[in-house]
């Protein structure tokens, strides 16, 4: 018998093989046809769908319902949290409906300042930290809520968490990845990467946990993408060296497939998987797996 969808990515996380998953946004609105079209460009080829959470602190359709709407398409979707909108119970009370749903797969942020996005009146919450809502989650699955009050049926779940291989400081990082890993992170993502070498160097530290780290791979589309993401996005970085060959591009896209295939080559050694931010050119993703070499 044939595994859910919402239990393979766990299966194949505990397996050798090498992990592929991809990043989608809810739409502004109800409209789910671009999703659908992103899921039907990469089907079969990936592991699991990340739905984000309020990305950007931009206000978005429900995380949840979007994810539940990928399950039903076949897919297995990893439901971000972040913990900016909602307290304690609202959090918990999420969890507890994604696993109703179905929905066992997470990734728990701490979320976007408001103030960077498309409301910045709007009141953050943040009454508790990621590494407080991953202890939730495992205590849930225990059986038991924040107040240590017993449940009526436990949920199960596959707990993620983000990792910075381009930290300044390697050590403090290190020590925020343990604390993942004890408050019950079962696999990482990371933020964007563009070299091998801080990969390599992160990997090194990494690798003794056991758990599973997907590189993250973000496709760059533009010389002045590129620019505005190092002046304006938290944690991007994108080379001078990938920039000008941008610039000296004729086929931006064409451009796009080489550079994130060669870049894929180059990490996929040193990591379990990638995990893939296609910013609406997910059209592309099977070219540049092909190239990459990755085997699906």
């Amino acid at each position: 018998m044939s595994l859910p969808e919402s239990k393979r990515f766990e299966a194949k996380l505990k397996g050798k093989s090498f992990i592929v998953t991809m990043e989608v946004n809810p739409p502004k609105g109800t409209d789910l046809s671009e999703i659908l079209g992103a899921l039907k460009a990469v089907d079969g080829l990936v592991d699991a769908i990340n739905v984000t959470d309020g990305s950007g602190a931009i206000m978005r359709a429900s995380s949840l319902a979007v994810s539940q709407k990928i399950l039903e398409a076949g897919f297995d979707p990893i439901f971000q949290m972040t913990c900016r909108d909602r307290n304690r119970l609202a959090l918990q009370a999420d969890l507890l409906g994604a696993s109703i749903l179905g929905i066992q797969n997470l990734l728990l942020l701490t979320g976007d300042d408001p103030k960077a996005g498309d409301h910045p009146d709007a009141k953050p919450v943040f009454d508790i930290n990621s590494a407080a809502l991953m202890q939730a989650a495992a205590s849930l699955a225990q059986g038991k809520d924040m107040a240590g009050k017993e449940l009526a049926g436990k949920p199960h779940f596959c707990i993620g968490a983000a990792a910075d291989p381009n930290a300044k400081d390697l050590d403090v990082e290190m020590q925020k990845f343990d604390a993942k890993i004890k408050g019950g992170a079962r696999f990482f993502q990371t933020q964007a990467v563009f070299d091998a070498a801080p990969v390599a160097r992160f990997m090194e530290r990494a690798r003794a946990s056991g758990a599973p780290v997907l590189a993250g791979i973000l496709l760059v589309k533009s010389a002045k993408m590129a620019r505005y993401m190092n002046e304006h996005v938290w944690g991007i970085h994108v080379p001078d060296a990938i920039i000008n060959r941008f610039e000296a591009a004729a086929d931006k896209r064409a451009e796009c497939v080489a550079v994130t295939a060669e870049l894929i080559r180059a990490i996929a050694p040193h990591v379990n998987g990638i995990h893939i931010y296609a910013l609406g050119w997910e059209s592309l993703v099977p070219e540049i797996l092909a190239k990459a070499g990755v085997k699906r």
